[in-house]
Formats: structure tokens, sequence, C-alpha cells
């Protein structure tokens, strides 16, 4: 049973329904105040609301159809960037094959030249050991002409004579008009007559 003088449930409900009524006056009828106050000044100057707000709704529509539509573009353009992506790369490896095949040339070229040159000097060498044997055989050949000079002629005719006729007369074309006189009165006439013609038929 519930004592006199303390407060039951249902006072409790009521009062706390009195409380939210007050704080719903306390704010909504200054916020009802305030928008007729500004829709009365908008009013005066001029401004139609109205159409304000159908145009700040349309900004906002059309703020989302472009954000939409950006959204729907970006997957298009990361596909773009994929496949251009895609052609560089196979343009580098295409590059690089071409690099390998010129590379490749060249160390061909560089074998080549190599080869060339050892055969060069290869030859070069060879020509030296042929002047050198030139050289020699020249040297030999001029102390041999010396030793015929200086030997009797009747000594030498007969020598000379036993040669073939090639190496007669280069021996004789070789030595001095006096001494190859001399030489030849020495000879046969038959041996220096042969000897003769050829000596006159090299000289033409």
């Amino acid at each position: 049973m519930r004592k006199k003088g303390e407060p039951n449930e249902l006072d409790e409900l009521e009062e706390n329904k009195i409380s939210k009524f007050q704080w719903f006056l306390v704010i909504f009828i200054p916020l009802v105040f305030a928008v007729t106050v500004a829709l009365i000044v908008f009013t005066v100057a001029g401004v139609n609301v109205m159409e304000k707000a159908k145009e700040l709704s349309g900004k906002i529509h059309l703020t989302e159809l472009f954000q939409k539509d950006d959204e729907k573009e970006k997957p298009p353009q990361i596909g773009k960037d994929s496949k251009r992506l895609a052609k560089l790369e196979t343009e580098i490896k295409s590059k690089e094959k071409e690099i390998e095949k010129l590379e490749s040339i060249i160390d061909t070229r560089d074998k080549a030249v190599e080869k060339a040159e050892a055969d060069k000097q290869q030859l070069q060498t060879q020509l030296n050991e042929l002047k050198e044997s030139q050289d020699g055989s020249k040297r030999a050949f001029k102390d041999i002409i010396r030793t015929y000079e200086t030997m009797a002629p009747k000594k030498s005719a007969p020598i000379i004579t036993e040669m073939n006729d090639e190496d007669a007369v280069k021996i004789l074309a070789s030595m001095k008009a006096d001494t190859l006189a001399k030489v030849l009165e020495q000879m046969t006439t038959a041996d220096a007559a042969r000897l003769t013609k050829k000596l006159t038929e090299q000289n033409t």
C-alpha cells in the first residue's frame, strides 16, 4: 500500500510526458519561427525560395551523377593503362631481342676482324722471311759472280758451259763486259754462240 506523500508510477509518467512536451515546444517553436523569418527575408529580398531549393536539389543530383560517372569511367581507364603497359613491355622485349641480335653480329664481326688481323700478321711474317731469303740469295749470287770474275777465264769457262743454259746465262749476264768477253773466248765456238744468243734474247 502506497504511503501518503510518496509519488506513484502514474505521476512519474505524467511528469515525464510534460517534460518532453516542454522540450519540444522550446526547440520546435523557435525553429519554426526562425524558418518563417528567413522565408520572409528572402521573399522581401526578391529571392524565389522554391526555385533555389529546386536548383540546390538539382545540383546535388548532378553531383551524384558525376560521381557515379567518374566511378564508371575509372575501370576503363585502368584497363587502358594495363593495355598500354603490356604494349610497352612487349616493345621493350622486342628491342632487347634486337640488341642481342646486334651484339651477336658485332661479336661475329670482331672475331672475323681478329682472324683477318692474325692472317695478315702471318702473311707479313712469311713475306719478311721470303724477302730475307731473297736478300740472302742475292748476296750469295753476288758472291758467286765475284768468284767467277776473280777466276781465270780459262778455268771459269768450262764450269759455266757444264751448267744448264738458264744458270749460265744468269752468271754471264751479271759479269762485267770485259770479263764476259774473256770467258766467251775460252769456250768452244758452239757454246759461245748458243750462250751469246740467249744473252741477246734476254736483253731484248
